[in-house]
């Protein structure tokens, strides 16, 4: 995966935007106004990116892929990874772990903003 491959992904999903909030060199995905994923736009050769992640399943993705899931960089590491893309998890699992931190976001909204996501259905 590249970061034109990650993005496109980001905002194919419902009701997101992109910002660069901490500046132009970093890209911040936000459902609702609530950030799911953070992308450097300065990097060169690797691919990594920070999403959500439920506390228990963190822990186990960084036992299970520790060349590749990491506590998440200037984030809170309980509830936050950073995923070296192109190492041990195909594409097909890095878009998982996407859904997966976005999937947490729209869980933890109000329920009249979770309405607006059954009203696109």
């Amino acid at each position: 995966m590249h970061i034109e491959e990650l993005r496109e992904y980001c905002i194919s999903k419902a009701l997101t935007t992109e910002e660069t909030p901490f500046g132009p060199d970093t890209l911040v995905f936000k459902v609702l106004g609530k950030v799911f994923l953070l992308v450097g736009l300065d990097q060169v050769d690797v691919l990594t990116f920070n999403v959500k992640c439920d506390p228990e399943y963190a822990i186990e993705l960084r036992e299970k892929y520790e060349h590749t899931v990491f506590p998440g960089y200037h984030m809170n590491k309980k509830h936050w990874n950073t995923i070296h893309a192109n190492r041990q998890l195909s594409d097909q699992a890095l878009r998982e772990l996407i859904d997966h931190s976005f999937d947490l976001i729209v869980a933890s909204l109000s329920k009249k903003d979770q309405q607006k996501f059954i009203d696109l259905k």
